[in-house]
């Protein structure tokens, strides 16, 4: 493993110092082993680390080459690992993207285009459609704060508040949803955020951002910790 985090840190700083570019193509096995001084066994451990890792493609016949490094990219992996977090944990992953979301969707008030507000406006009327489909509800979820997020134009933002709070953790929130009254206000939530940005009001937004996570975070303890009959 110290020879494998070797050839890793070696990579690494080829990439970092600009000696290996995004996109481009690592030479063959053996000159990048002799290169580094390293046997082709632990290169081909460290070449498999940094794919899992997205810094990396394997391109089957090709070559290996650097991934593009975006931030989507790079950070794809965290939706995927606070999915296997404990549930006990989640409600720490709420209170990050309390932290972060309001304040995000706030700075979208001011930037989202009439583009993104029909998108939006399409989602809700979508939800409203769906209102008996759980796990269609749980997509439109997904798909609206995506939106509201993506309007900052930040990538590494939306590439960190989707792996907090977009696959991993929305959908379990609305599969223990089963109530209508809950349904619907959910819905209403979700309108009142619209109706900020709509109004391009950040503090308005914000707190409507806010209110939401609040509530979303008692549904979520309803589905883990249901109240005894």
């Amino acid at each position: 493993m110290a020879l494998t985090d070797d050839a890793i840190s070696k990579i690494r700083a080829l990439i970092q110092s600009g000696s290996l570019l995004p996109g481009s193509r690592l030479p063959s096995e053996p000159q990048l082993a002799s290169d580094l001084g390293m046997s082709r066994s632990s290169l081909r451990e460290a070449v498999k680390a940094l794919e899992t890792a997205h810094v990396l493609e394997v391109r089957r016949g090709d070559g290996t080459f650097v991934t593009n490094l975006a931030p989507n990219v790079l950070l794809q992996g965290l939706g995927f690992a606070i999915d296997l977090l404990q549930d006990s944990v989640l409600f720490e992953v709420m209170e990050v993207r309390r932290m972060l979301e309001p304040t995000a969707t706030g700075t979208a008030a001011a930037r989202i285009n009439l583009q993104g507000l029909a998108a939006l406006r399409r989602i809700l009327d979508q939800m409203l459609e769906d209102v008996d489909d759980s796990e269609a509800l749980a997509v439109h979820d997904v798909n609206f704060h995506r939106t509201v997020i993506e309007a900052n134009g930040n990538e590494t933002l939306s590439s960190v508040v989707e792996g907090i709070s977009g696959h991993a953790v929305r959908p379990r929130v609305w599969r223990g949803i089963l109530d209508r009254e809950a349904i619907t206000q959910t819905q209403r939530e979700h309108e009142a955020i619209y109706e900020a940005l709509l109004s391009g009001d950040p503090s308005l937004a914000s707190a409507a951002a806010l209110l939401h996570i609040n509530g979303s975070e008692n549904r979520l303890r309803g589905v883990l910790h249901p109240p005894e009959a």
